[in-house]
């Protein structure tokens, strides 16, 4: 198959002619992997390829049979191959088995040839780590793909892959399909099992993937969707297959939108023209739409997610430390990470619990917003996508560049809600804008339709990075 022809094709697509045998499942993984040989020294999506591996295990089988796939580094384990959270604390830790999200990949028939860039630990909106290098943006090679999940973005954009796995504890699904015009799904707390680690940040970090097409988000969903023994918390088995919901009608929805930013000052203009116009779309299909204010203290949230995340940081590398019998250096990981560390560490028990307590207050706060609509609507990020290296160029101003390029995102992480970017707008310059729509706890149907419905009203997956 050439490129050309597998570049149409979404996921879904591929796995259908793989089932009529019109290509097979062998022909797809040398295109996916012949593409990457041929883009992937320009934006540093995949760093470890595992294409001859995947030549051995290939079948055609699977509500996916045959797709070829790629991990995030961090999140998901392969048996048989380093997970190293972008750190190389962890470059030489090798998987004993397959996490269960891997599992239901490969039961889906998903070939699964190699895993994507990542900052160290997933800290970050941008991709830049020190040991997996740089990623870059396959629509402007001086701007970032965005973050954590940022080599997963790339490599769907570069159109290494139509599917990519990915996990969003703070906007790391929604940020890089932001910044590379895909669709990504944050869905609900407990939808996705993280078995058998367990839960990450304090149930902030959900996994699932980003997509350039609605329906391979859904169908991922629903072959990923499984609760497994033990899991701390897990959600009812949705009415209908999210594949399903994705092609019905959304209904009337009663949707709020919000122009500005709820952790920055404010948002670009071209950002704000994008909800706005965002929000004029979705009244003309029907949808009774006004603008509206977001409920809850956001410093405080702000606040108590940087004590959970820190300490949750900590925790882990306290156990690194004792596992391997000796403490964790300076130099051993980032210089940036390791006062991540020091803070996690002075965070004590009462103040971990005051955290969660406080998170669970704007959880409260903001879900009276849910009462009265369906959805909200805001900008995905502050932000077109930002240029390499701008949010570190100066230690005195990054919480304050951080959040300037990701105000809208951390929230629906602390209050488990699903939320989604859709890829509805672009800059002057063509750089891609997200817009971001929540739903109240569990409903993905809901947003699943919606974003069906926009899709087909503003379609996006024609719409290609130019590398």
């Amino acid at each position: 198959m050439n490129f050309e022809d597998y570049r149409r094709h979404d996921a879904v697509g591929l796995a259908e002619l793989v089932a009529r045998r019109e290509v097979s499942a062998g022909e797809l993984l040398e295109t996916a992997s012949a593409r990457m040989a041929q883009v992937n020294p320009q934006i540093n999506a995949v760093t470890l390829d595992l294409t001859d591996r995947a030549r051995g295990e290939t079948h055609a089988s699977g509500a996916l049979g045959g797709v070829p796939f790629l991990l995030k580094d961090l999140g998901a384990s392969l048996a048989g191959t380093v997970t190293s959270m972008g750190s190389r604390l962890f470059s030489q830790v090798t998987a004993d088995a397959d996490s269960a999200l891997t599992t239901a990949y490969k039961a889906a028939g998903l070939s699964i040839f190699g895993k994507t860039n990542t900052p160290e630990f997933g800290l970050w909106p941008f991709t830049e780590s020190e040991y997996l290098g740089v990623c870059r943006n396959p629509w402007d090679l001086s701007r970032t793909p965005g973050g954590s999940s940022g080599g997963a973005a790339a490599a769907v954009a570069a159109g290494i892959v139509p599917a990519a796995h990915a996990s969003d504890g703070g906007g790391s699904i929604r940020t890089p399909a932001s910044c590379c015009g895909l669709f990504g799904m944050k869905p609900s707390r407990g939808r996705v099992s993280f078995a058998p680690v367990g839960e990450g940040w304090a149930g902030a970090s959900i996994q699932h993937a980003v997509t350039r097409s609605v329906r391979d988000s859904a169908v991922l969903l629903d072959v990923s969707c499984h609760p497994q023994p033990g899991d701390p918390y897990f959600l009812p088995a949705p009415e209908r297959t999210f594949a399903e919901e994705a092609a019905r009608e959304p209904g009337r929805l009663k949707i709020a939108f919000f122009a500005g930013a709820m952790q920055a000052p404010g948002i670009d203009p071209e950002c704000e023209a994008a909800v706005r116009e965002a929000a004029r779309l979705c009244e003309s299909l029907g949808h009774d739409v006004e603008e509206a204010t977001i409920p809850g203290d956001v410093a405080a949230m702000q606040a108590a997610a940087g004590a959970v995340i820190s300490a949750s940081i900590a925790a882990n590398l306290d156990a690194e430390a004792e596992r391997r019998g000796r403490a964790i250096e300076t130099g051993e990981i980032e210089a940036i990470t390791f006062a991540t560390y020091r803070r996690g560490g002075a965070v004590t028990a009462a103040a971990y619990v005051r955290g969660l307590q406080a998170l669970h207050a704007y959880t409260r706060a903001e879900a009276q917003l849910f009462e009265t609509y369906d959805v909200l609507l805001l900008s995905t990020l502050g932000s077109p996508p930002i240029p390499i290296g701008s949010v570190l160029a100066d230690a005195k101003q990054i919480t304050e560049r951080l959040f300037a390029f990701m105000p809208n995102t951390q929230a629906f992480n602390n209050t488990g809600q699903p939320a989604m970017t859709v890829p509805l707008a672009w800059s002057k310059s063509g750089l891609p804008i997200g817009l971001q729509f929540v739903a109240r706890m569990g409903a993905e149907a809901t947003l699943f339709r919606l974003a069906g419905q926009l899709e087909q009203a503003r379609p996006w997956f024609d719409r290609v990075a130019p590398l």
